[in-house]
């Protein structure tokens, strides 16, 4: 059997915090595939980079200023849609990183507000924007902390297991209804923000993985569109952890 080469002309595709980090890619992926995609983000700045980078995808690529705990903000970005859409990446997500004894109401309610309550408004709302007549996918941006816990990062673990167990109780649900819902639980992935670490904490970060190495936001991509594609049509309410093998 040959290399499988996804492939999604005339499917359409929603990403939150699409414009920015592991979400760009994603979008970037899926438009290289032959997908349109229409990219959510709550960063202007982000959305504005997003735009000139991606300007020979005019026409296929939309981009929509989305602030994911504004129900308001969500349902006006549902109605620009137009026509059904295929796919939903809930990837938006914030971190607001403190010990638990420093951490205070607003660290917690800012994080489980994007990332827990965010993921409720988007795929609420934009349930009825599927296309009712084709294979339907959501899949859900965890984290390897969702699964294991991390020092400092109560309110995000917290979160990103509740995505987890929204993402497992909607793959029951919505099954019989020609929907797929999955997660993806990333690890340790290359983005500007950990980039900007010092080298010798990078090294330390990748010698804890199996591989040897940090995560590229290709490989959070690969996972999302392998679930995306009629390939993975039998796989539903999985949590694919994309992390070198650091939970062994």
């Amino acid at each position: 059997m040959g290399n499988i080469q996804f492939k999604f002309e005339n499917k359409s595709v929603v990403v939150t915090g699409g414009a920015a980090g592991i979400g760009f890619d994603i979008t970037k992926s899926f438009l290289h595939a032959g997908a349109e995609v229409h990219v959510w983000d709550y960063s202007e700045t982000a959305l504005k980079a997003a735009d000139q980078e991606l300007s020979s995808f005019k026409g296929k690529v939309h981009f929509s200023q989305v602030d994911v705990t504004n129900r308001g903000s969500v349902t006006a970005a549902c109605e620009k849609l137009g026509k059904p859409f295929h796919v939903l990446i809930n990837n938006a997500g914030i971190t607001r990183d403190k010990s638990f004894g420093k951490m205070g109401p607003e660290d917690w309610d800012a994080v489980i507000n994007t990332n827990l309550t965010g993921l409720f408004n988007v795929t609420k709302l934009a349930m009825e924007k599927f296309d009712p007549s084709a294979p339907k996918r959501i899949i859900n941006i965890s984290s390897v902390v969702g699964l294991y816990g991390n020092f400092g990062q109560t309110n995000y673990a917290a979160a990103k297991a509740g995505v987890i167990g929204m993402t497992k109780t909607l793959a029951k649900e919505l099954g019989r209804k020609g929907f797929t819902v999955n997660a993806v639980a990333p690890g340790f992935i290359k983005t500007a923000m950990t980039m900007a670490m010092p080298d010798e904490v990078l090294k330390q970060m990748a010698g804890k993985v199996p591989v040897n190495r940090l995560g590229e936001t290709s490989d959070i991509a690969n996972a999302c569109m392998y679930l995306a594609a009629d390939e993975a049509s039998y796989i539903n309410g999985t949590v694919l952890s994309v992390d070198g093998g650091i939970v062994l």
